[in-house]
């Protein structure tokens, strides 16, 4: 698939028993303002995918819309072949950095516990489980030592790997992380981006929007090319093309 329209077609040869994420149509307006308008793509469990595009292009849009935390204008979402209507418990989504308030009086802990809350639900107690899937996505993300650290101690590596593991213990099976690279160190980058393949490797999916044009091959399986509407979506091999980095970036 090398053009928008391929993405509208639909699909692709993902196999069948992946979980699969289909977006269609998606459409998000601010007052006047058209932030997305008729992003079609679909993608599955097992895969990292790239949203890039110039700024104002809509990529935190679009994440945020997939997340149930912008209405939208039109469109569909649909997960497992089910229409999303709202945030749904299998979706973790990541902001910026920037956006987090660091100075929040929570350890590391405390945080991989939030993640736990959407499977408690109002009544319930915490459960043996509980604290077993807060241990395990606190190793999976290599925190152990730093559980009663304040996660405003925290180099940026380790406050995005945090993020992660409450998203792990969530149970989320698509993971969406708004520039999670802006303003890591390389050593960080790397352990980052070795961390997000395991979790594709271990059968989630992994979206996120990055703006580094010169590492996107290394780091991602497919690419979405964003300008408010889907450019080309696809495999890197395919679509990261410099004739539709042309459309996108102008």
């Amino acid at each position: 698939m090398n053009t928008a329209a391929a993405a509208d077609s639909g699909h692709c040869d993902h196999c069948a028993h992946h979980h699969e994420l289909q977006v269609n149509g998606l459409s998000v307006a601010y007052q006047e303002i058209r932030a997305l308008e008729g992003v079609s793509f679909a993608t599955s469990c097992g895969n990292t995918v790239a949203l890039i595009g110039p700024n104002g292009a809509g990529k935190s849009t679009l994440l945020k819309a997939i997340a149930g935390l912008v209405p939208r204008s039109a469109g569909s979402i649909l997960w497992r072949g089910v229409k999303v209507a709202q945030w749904h418990r299998e979706f973790a989504y990541l902001p910026q950095r920037e956006d987090v308030d660091w100075s929040f009086p929570v350890t590391v802990r405390g945080l991989v516990e939030m993640g736990r809350y959407s499977q408690l639900g109002w009544w319930r107690r915490w459960r043996a489980v509980d604290e077993e899937k807060v241990l395990e996505a606190m190793k999976s993300m290599h925190l152990e030592g730093l559980e009663n650290r304040q996660i405003s101690e925290l180099s940026g590596g380790q406050q995005q790997r945090a993020f992660i593991a409450r998203a792990l213990a969530q149970e989320a099976h698509v993971l969406m992380l708004d520039e999670p690279f802006n303003g890591l160190d390389r050593p960080a980058r790397e352990n980052l981006a070795a961390l997000l393949r395991q979790q594709a490797a271990e059968g989630r999916l992994v979206i996120a929007s990055h703006h580094d044009l010169n590492t996107v091959a290394d780091l991602f399986d497919e690419v979405l090319i964003l300008n408010r509407r889907a450019v080309a979506f696809g495999p890197v091999q395919e679509v990261f093309t410099e004739s539709n980095l042309a459309l996108a970036y102008g």
